[in-house]
Formats: structure tokens, C-alpha cells, sequence
């Protein structure tokens, strides 16, 4: 219950919500940043590797750029190659809290990350890959690393690996931690106490809170208790009994367990490893890697500067997406149950073929011009939902460690009575509390889904 206590908790005891962007502002004004990208020639310390082919550090560590060449038979494109982010080590994303006058608060901090859309996003206490955190940049230490390293005097609330981005990373996992503290520790200046509450009300604005921080935040389980004491608003109310996993569902968990074997069973994803010159379908240049049609996204190099960062100055490759997406979860209420309409979803990075994911998802914008069979299912409805039907609507931006500028168009929908009865296999109802139960394992629910499931507010 203390997670629910903070989630309703509109003002912290460091802060004013109405205070937040104030202090974002000031950070963000605080520091020099400065970004441009530059040839491949330039990058310094990394390199297309002469046995590989691929763009890789030249100490093995980090990240790199492969090719891969994907079959399928799931979607309508059976085959296909593409580069994609190799980075097989698993990184820290953990958040510090603590309790204010009994209220749990969360320590965030305003990163500077180079791909993000404003620079400095909210992140969580400590977002850190093992090749930062071991120093192979041979810059200073992460703040507050010790608190995640021995946790001696911490008491762990949230402890699981989850899944990054199937259609980007190979494989990709992060350890999202969330540690509790009773002792007074430091504050630096890039650092705030916010309740829970304050954090999703600032997640309401557009590109604020980084996708690392949303991630953590998804994985927090709430108290089951009913009813919510001066609940503010009705959907905060049959969000709430949603989450209850004691309550009603159209589908028990037994079936939804069923339901997802059955998809990992009937579709199939093999993925051969390719030097990343070699894709097919894709050319380079000395700025880029690029889809020949122009669509998709390309990798490119930067030279960083930044001020508030372990390492002043480096290169490195991001990935830079052509077009804005869409993220969208369709809610709908059967009888007094909220649910929402989860998709199986296979993306070539996944550890097991298949995840749970939105009711929509579309990394790119490329949809706009497909004909009507080749759209996303109920990507039509989402878009034409009425004023009143949309529960959230903002930008958010991808993990700015890795993407350069990347949004996605996150939303939330109520559907009405108009809504098709009539589901694809891979598609079904699930209550909230239902997916939020399988979140607590590996694997099973996507960072798409995840980081819309962050955004629910009782408020």
C-alpha cells in the first residue's frame, strides 16, 4: 500500500508538483550540451571491425551495430534484413526511495542523455550500463551506484529483468531495481525527491520523463485494498478495481497462459547474425546506414559534449528513426471490470519470439501510407477516438542513450459500445492487475506496454 499511497499523493514534501518543471527547467539551464553528427570517420575509439564488418568500441564493450536477415512467419513480410543494436550486457536502472511523513518518496534525477528530445529528461536514481558502471570509459562512477551494489542498509521493493526494444537491441535486458533507504543520504544538485503522484503527473507533459524511468515505475506492484479513500476521479476508481487481481476477468490467468504458449507455438523467428554492410536492402554512406526507400531508420554517428556526465566529451552511433510512432492501449469495460486489449506481438530482439504488447504499436510512421489490409489492427479506431473516449495523449521519447530524437504518440482509450466484438488470435482482454502480474516475470510484457502501463493515474 505504500506505493498506492504515493501514486495519490499530489504534492511531495521537497517540491511542489507545480514546482517540478520550475527545477526541470533550472537543471536543464544549469549545463552545456552540445550535439552533432559527424561522418563515421570521425568516430573516435569505435569503428567498423575488419573480421565482423560491424560497428563496434574498440574495447568489445558497450554496444554494436550488427546486421541480422529475419524469417518469419508471422505479418505479411516473411523475410527481411536490417541492422540492429547488439549489447548483451545487463545495466542498472534502479530508484532510491524514501518515506516523508510516512509517504514514499522517489529520488529522480535530470539526465542528460545525448538522443534525448530536450537533452535532459527525468530518469531514475541510477541508469547505468555494466561497461559505465565498471568504468570502461574510464570516467568517474555513477552517483549512488554503492546504494544498488550492497544493499546492507536498503531494503528491496522491486527486483526483475525486463526487455528493451525487440525491433532494435538483440536480446536486450536491464535489471530494473527499486530500493528503499531509512537513513538520511546526499541530494546533488541533478537530483529531487517527487511522490509517485508528482512523477505521473509529470509524465503527462510531453518528452519530461525518459523511458528508463517509466520502465522502473511500470514494474511496482500496488495494495489490492477497495475502495480507494476519496478516489479522484471515476476512472481512477475502476482503474483501481482493475488492478485487484482478486477480481472478475473475462479471461483467467490460466487461459491467458494458455493463449500466449499457443502464440509462441504457432509463430516461429529465425534470425542469422550478417556484417552489418552486408544487409540487404540497406546502403552506407559516410554519414549513415540507411534504408533504401528512406523509410525506417538509420544509424548514424555523433560527437557529445556534455557537462554533467562522467565522460565530458565521446563519439559514439545512435539510431535515428525516420518517422514519429504510435503506442496505443484500448481499454473496455465489461460489466464493471475494466480491461484492456493486449497483443502477441514478435519482434526479431525478443528473447522468446514473442511478447506482450499494446493494442497498437507502430515504430514508425510508415502506416500512414500502407492500403487498408496492410494497417495494424484497430489502428483506425484509436486514431478517430472521440475527445472524450482519450483517458492520455502525449509524446514520449525512446531510451536516449541509444536513439536520436526518437517519440512515439503514447495513448490511452476507452472504447465504446462501437468497438469490434470480433478479436484477431493474437489479441485479448486482460484486466490491468493481470498484466501488471506478468510483468513480475522476464520476458513476458514488452517496453511499449509497460511504459503506457506507467502512465495510469488514480489522480
Amino acid at each position: 500500500m505504500d506505493f498506492l499511497r504515493s501514486a495519490i499523493a499530489s504534492e511531495g514534501g521537497a517540491v511542489s508538483t507545480a514546482g517540478i518543471i520550475d527545477w526541470f527547467s533550472k537543471r536543464q539551464a544549469a549545463h552545456r550540451f552540445k550535439l552533432e553528427e559527424i561522418p563515421f570517420s570521425k568516430l573516435e575509439k569505435w569503428g567498423f571491425d575488419s573480421d565482423s564488418g560491424n560497428l563496434c568500441h574498440e574495447s568489445g564493450r558497450f554496444f554494436s551495430i550488427e546486421g541480422i536477415r529475419v524469417k518469419t512467419n508471422w505479418g505479411s513480410v516473411p523475410e527481411w534484413d536490417q541492422p540492429i543494436i547488439n549489447q548483451p550486457e545487463v545495466g542498472f536502472l534502479g530508484i532510491i526511495t524514501k518515506k516523508f511523513d510516512g509517504v514514499l518518496h522517489f529520488l529522480m534525477q535530470a539526465k542528460m542523455e545525448p538522443g534525448n528530445v530536450n537533452m535532459i529528461q527525468l530518469a531514475p536514481t541510477l541508469q547505468a550500463t555494466r561497461s559505465n558502471f565498471t568504468r570502461v570509459h574510464q570516467g568517474k562512477s555513477p552517483p549512488y551506484l554503492d546504494y544498488f551494489t550492497n544493499r546492507s542498509n536498503s531494503k528491496v521493493l522491486v527486483d526483475s529483468l525486463q526487455s528493451e526494444q525487440g525491433a532494435r537491441f538483440l536480446g536486450k535486458r536491464n535489471r530494473n531495481i527499486i530500493i528503499e533507504v531509512e537513513h538520511e543520504i546526499p541530494v546533488y544538485d541533478d537530483y529531487c525527491w517527487m511522490t509517485l503522484g508528482q512523477v505521473l503527473q509529470t509524465m503527462r507533459h510531453n518528452n519530461i520523463v525518459n523511458m528508463d524511468a517509466r520502465t522502473v515505475i511500470s514494474c511496482i506492484p500496488y495494495g489490492i485494498l477497495e475502495p480507494l479513500q476519496n478516489p479522484k476521479s471515476d476512472f481512477g476508481t475502476r482503474l483501481l478495481r482493475s488492478l485487484n487481481p482478486l477480481n472478475r476477468s473475462e479471461n483467467s490467468n490460466e487461459a491467458i497462459i494458455s493463449w500466449f504458449t499457443e502464440q509462441k507455438f504457432k509463430y516461429y523467428m529465425s534470425v542469422e547474425h550478417l556484417p552489418v554492410r552486408t544487409v540487404r536492402g540497406w546502403e552506407q554512406t559516410d554519414m549513415e546506414i540507411r534504408h533504401t526507400t528512406g523509410k525506417f531508420f538509420s544509424v548514424i554517428a555523433c560527437a557529445v559534449e556534455a557537462d554533467n556526465r562522467e565522460v565530458s566529451n565521446w563519439t559514439q552511433p545512435l539510431v535515428k528513426t525516420r518517422q514519429q510512432g504510435l503506442i496505443a492501449f484500448v481499454f473496455k469495460q465489461f460489466g464493471d471490470m475494466l480491461h484492456l486489449l493486449v497483443q502477441a506481438k514478435v519482434e526479431p530482439g525478443n528473447f522468446d519470439v514473442v511478447e506482450m504488447a499494446p493494442t497498437v504499436q507502430c515504430l514508425t510512421g510508415s502506416y500512414e501510407e500502407a492500403p487498408p489490409e496492410g494497417r495494424p489492427p484497430f489502428i483506425d479506431y484509436v486514431l478517430s477516438a472521440k475527445p472524450e473516449q482519450v483517458l492520455f495523449d502525449t509524446l514520449q521519447s525512446e531510451e536516449g542513450g541509444r536513439f536520436y530524437r526518437e517519440e512515439n504518440r503514447n495513448l490511452l482509450i476507452l472504447a465504446g459500445d462501437d468497438f469490434p466484438e470480433e478479436i484477431p488470435d493474437n489479441f485479448i482482454w486482460m484486466t490491468v492487475g493481470q498484466l501488471k502480474t506478468f510483468i513480475k516475470y522476464n520476458n513476458f510484457v514488452n517496453v511499449q506496454a509497460r511504459c503506457l502501463l506507467s502512465s495510469l493515474s488514480f489522480i
